[in-house]
């Protein structure tokens, strides 16, 4: 849970901010003096301070001194009386994160604190690397960056060579990949690491709302400017700033940024005064910058500027191998999040995942995760709990003849989750134990064996042809010869046949389409033997 400490000699301001923050998942501390604020900042893990500018017996600029002192990366949000005070505006420039007024807009404070709270976790929490095997992979809080394929590898070495170079670095991907992950893996691996990181997205925000976020702002300079503020690039001094989606800047702002990256100089919107900064840029576009410069919509200069050394992010489609690391941490670490009982992954599910095009990429997959972990009833997750689109891309491919992309995952590619229920499989592998002991009569093919249940046969089969993916054969063998046998003993009934398998009939019905059986024919079999 996360700590906001509240730093005022006013008791009303205390009460209602702790009032404010009641239905929240935060804990609110109050102190009345500076001294008692100091004191349980050093003995409570705060995450948050709002502090009063006019304090009894000290200044606001010196208590966010010491703070700074104390933890550098807290982010201090200052209460103000008067919009025009030079204090707060100073304490802006020691990186403070912003300033409200009184009196207190409840909204904004609960907005305020909520960013406060989420450039606290990006600069606080490290971004891991990880190439490790499922069951050694962390699913504590804290993000990594998991992945073993060659694409990935070169994108760590990558961040290995550049982090320590105060050089301006373009990170370029589609959405999704993960390009705020290689930002803050970069800060916190960089000599900057101990000053602020602020992320900005460009795509977010009009144009001259960007401009006046990035740059600041004089009093007056357009409607609703009632009072001077301070732009990322000053409050970020001495720290790195992530400009998201750096291809949808307006031109003017291009031009701006291009003229900070040259000289490290800037003025206000609205103002004449030139200002000095230093900041390390970190860039990241899913665009094609190429062809924009080709077409007049983006500055060659600035382009050449920003692309100082260039990280490219492969798309999740290209990292098959990695599928099933990052499929895992998910499971495990969002079923935590749940509170939820980790789960395992019928083959079938896993199929429909691996075999998935993810044209959202990470994001999207973190995010069908979650929406099956949300849905999802029992200990194993069938195909019915993933989202729509996975199941009917994966049917669309079974219909239009297209061939699943990862057919040949093997076991030891298939993630620890992924293995069918616990007691299913011992059973599974009782009877293959038995059955190897009997010669083979005659040599197994799929359809033979899922008919007489030969399992020897079809082993020994598969083996002699070098097979690499007996396992997922095997499965899907047994499964055709059980669905075949329940289905003839339910006379077709898929209602009976499912309340026999213990199963839905939805997922019977997935079943009998992907192992392409046909209840008639399985029907008009069994009434000829008799």
């Amino acid at each position: 849970m996360a700590t906001v400490l509240v730093i005022d000699d006013d008791r009303s301001i205390l009460r209602m901010i702790q009032a404010a923050f009641e239905q929240d998942p935060l804990l609110v501390l109050t102190a009345q003096s500076a001294d008692d604020g100091l004191k349980l900042l050093k003995q409570q893990r705060v995450d948050v301070v709002l502090l009063d500018v006019m304090l009894p017996q000290t200044n606001g600029l010196e208590v966010c001194r010491q703070i700074n002192a104390h933890d550098p990366k807290l982010p201090v949000i200052f209460i103000t009386a008067g919009g025009n005070s030079d204090t707060a505006i100073e304490a802006m420039k020691l990186g403070a994160h912003d300033y409200l007024l009184k009196p207190l807009n409840l909204d904004e404070v609960h907005q305020q604190v909520q960013q406060a709270l989420e450039i606290r976790r990006l600069m606080q929490e490290s971004v891991e690397f990880s190439d490790e095997s499922p069951d050694t992979l962390s699913d504590e809080s804290g993000d990594q960056m998991v992945g073993r394929s060659t694409a990935m590898q070169d994108v760590y070495k990558a961040i290995g060579r550049v982090a320590q170079q105060d050089v301006t670095v373009l990170i370029r991907g589609e959405s999704g990949t993960g390009k705020e992950l290689v930002a803050r893996a970069l800060y916190h691996h960089s000599g900057r690491s101990e000053k602020p990181f602020l992320a900005v997205n460009c795509a977010a925000l009009p144009d001259q709302l960007l401009e006046s976020e990035l740059f600041g702002h004089e009093k007056g300079a357009f409607t609703g400017a009632d009072r001077e503020r301070i732009g990322k690039f000053e409050q970020c001094n001495g720290g790195t700033i992530f400009l998201d989606e750096v291809g949808d800047m307006a031109p003017l702002v291009q031009s701006k940024v291009l003229r900070l990256l040259q000289q490290q100089a800037f003025e206000r919107v609205g103002g004449n005064k030139t200002i000095h900064t230093d900041v390390r840029i970190i860039a990241a576009t899913n665009r094609d910058l190429e062809k924009m410069i080709d077409e007049g919509e983006y500055r060659g200069d600035l382009y050449y500027r920003l692309n100082g050394f260039t990280i490219e992010l492969p798309p999740l489609r290209e990292r098959e191998e990695d599928l099933p690391l990052l499929m895992d941490y998910f499971f495990r670490r969002i079923s935590k999040e749940l509170r939820k009982k980790t789960q395992t992954i019928s083959p079938e599910a896993m199929k429909m995942l691996l075999n998935y095009s993810w044209p959202g990429n990470i994001r999207e997959l973190q995010s069908a995760v979650r929406h099956t972990l949300l849905i999802a009833t029992g200990s194993v997750i069938i195909p019915e709990f993933l989202p729509e689109n996975i199941q009917a891309e994966y049917q669309h491919r079974l219909k239009t003849g297209g061939p699943p992309t990862n057919e040949a995952t093997t076991t030891q590619q298939r993630p620890a989750s992924a293995a069918p229920a616990e007691a299913s499989f011992s059973e599974v592998e009782e009877t293959l134990l038995e059955s190897a002991e009997a010669p083979a009569e005659e040599t197994a093919t799929p359809e033979k064996a899922h008919s007489d249940s030969d399992l020897a046969s079809f082993v020994n089969e598969r083996l002699s042809e070098n097979s690499n993916n007996l396992y997922e054969e095997t499965l899907q063998m047994m499964e055709r010869y059980l669905l075949s046998r329940v289905l003839r003993l339910a006379a077709g009934n898929k209602t009976k046949a499912a309340e026999m398998l213990g199963i839905t009939r939805g997922s019977l019905r997935f079943k009998i389409d992907s192992l392409g059986l046909s209840i008639d024919h399985i029907v008009k079999v069994d009434q000829d033997d008799e």
